[in-house]
């Protein structure tokens, strides 16, 4: 394998750049302000970026065409919350290549996240009886997301895939994973001063399978795919929850699937089929094995030379993150990009998720699991470039939760689930 050394500036250098950002969260928790007032707080961001590429040093072709390792370190320091500060690590990686009719790849994205061991604690008080008010553990599912992926914790997700093409089609061997494991403290919330504290255990999703693609046109195929793989969900204990369900899961899906491109504008993948699930006999769901519906889409459409339109989309029957019932989890969004001049970028982007728990009723906890909630988005980003290797930006993102289960007793306190959210920012970022 001959060995290229470029003169100048190294030809692996991918990456270089530091950046700081000043922003303003106007609800740190995302809560109501039913119960807990909502607090605010400026948010000093400093980002260091390091990216290598080393499939430009081998000088053999195909072979390698990727080969690349991206570390990025955010420290985020809270002026009016200091327990929300964190440092997020993170390290992607990609591996990719052809030999003669065999493709490779291997992605994986790794996330550090040097934050609290303590979770955050939804109460007003810590009373008991009449004078008592807790009531923020209704709060919306996607209220305590925000403050979970600052806390101290591992994620990792790959996807890994092997593809061998004929003239017409093509066999792909793939396996992704997604893994969540929070290394926050575990208490009894049933007593104070643990009232309204929030538990997240581990949680991961890992699968295997095999795609059959047909070749329609040069750059463009139908795909048939099956997949096998396994949820998995942490079991609290006795001495921290009473209620011992949890949601592991095997599972079988049969996906039906187009990518590639069917314009010369326009570049999509996305795929849908039946998704047959077997819970184990502790999960709180009307029944065990059940089959739902499972769909994932990405494209991405070339406006003009300066426009694109981004839509990504995913529905799928998930683990909760706080440790109990499975969940449907929807997630759409949109954005678009404007590269106005060689100087100046717009972006618009809007975002829908909803967190549908009606498969069951856990009644076993202290707030019991049926719920169906949404949270909308909207967003804004301007870039600009003030000299070659400095560029100005202007972000700013609200979001809206929403109870949109009808009929929700009183007792349950439906108002705690909306919430407003909405942060502002302004960054500078060098790039060597």
């Amino acid at each position: 394998m001959a060995i290229a050394f470029p003169s100048g500036k190294p030809a692996w250098l991918a990456d270089l750049s530091i950046s700081d950002k000043e922003s303003y969260d106007d609800n740190v928790l995302v809560v109501s302000g039913q119960g807990m007032p909502e607090q605010s707080s400026w948010v000093n961001t400093a980002s260091f970026k390091f990216g290598i590429d080393l499939a430009p040093v081998f000088a053999d072709g195909d072979s390698i065409q990727s080969f690349s390792f991206v570390y990025q370190a955010d420290g985020a320091v809270y002026a009016q919350d200091s327990a929300e500060d964190y440092t997020a690590n993170r390290f992607n990686d990609l591996f990719k290549g052809k030999v003669g009719n065999f493709s490779y790849s291997l992605d994986n994205s790794f996330l550090y996240d040097d934050g609290s061991k303590l979770g955050a604690t939804y109460a007003l008080n810590q009373l008991s009886g009449a004078a008592a008010n807790q009531n923020d553990k209704y709060r919306n599912f996607f209220s305590q997301a925000v403050p979970r992926e600052r806390r101290n914790q591992y994620q990792d997700r790959y996807t890994a895939q092997v593809r061998y093409d004929t003239a017409d089609i093509f066999f792909r061997p793939i396996s992704n994973l997604t893994y969540y494991n929070l290394n926050t403290y575990l208490f009894n919330t049933s007593v104070a001063p643990y009232k309204g504290y929030q538990d997240w255990p581990d949680r991961w999703d890992i699968n295997g399978g095999l795609d059959l693609g047909f070749k329609v046109a040069q750059d463009f195929a139908f795909t048939l795919g099956w997949r096998d793989g396994y949820q998995h969900q942490d079991q609290f204990s006795l001495g921290i929850n009473s209620d011992q369900h949890f949601s592991s899961n095997h599972y079988q899906r049969v996906l039906l699937g187009l990518e590639g491109k069917p314009a010369h504008w326009l570049n999509v993948k996305a795929a849908a089929g039946p998704d047959f699930r077997d819970y184990n006999p502790q999960t709180s769901i009307s029944d065990l094995r059940t089959t739902r519906y499972y769909g994932e889409a990405l494209a991405t459409a070339a406006l003009s030379k300066n426009q694109s339109l981004t839509l990504t989309y995913k529905q799928w029957l998930f683990v909760s993150s706080t440790g109990l019932a499975p969940y449907y989890d929807t997630l759409g969004s949109l954005v678009y990009h404007w590269s106005a001049t060689r100087q100046l970028s717009f972006d618009l982007g809007a975002k829908y998720q909803e967190a549908n728990f009606k498969l069951g009723d856990d009644l076993a906890g202290s707030a019991p699991s049926l719920r169906d909630d949404t949270d909308c988005q909207g967003s804004i980003g301007i870039n600009y470039a003030l000299a070659p290797h400095l560029v100005a930006s202007f972000t700013y993102a609200y979001d809206k939760g929403l109870n949109i289960l009808n009929g929700l007793a009183a007792t349950y306190y439906p108002a705690y689930r909306d919430f407003e959210h909405g942060v502002v920012g302004t960054s500078l970022q060098f790039k060597f």
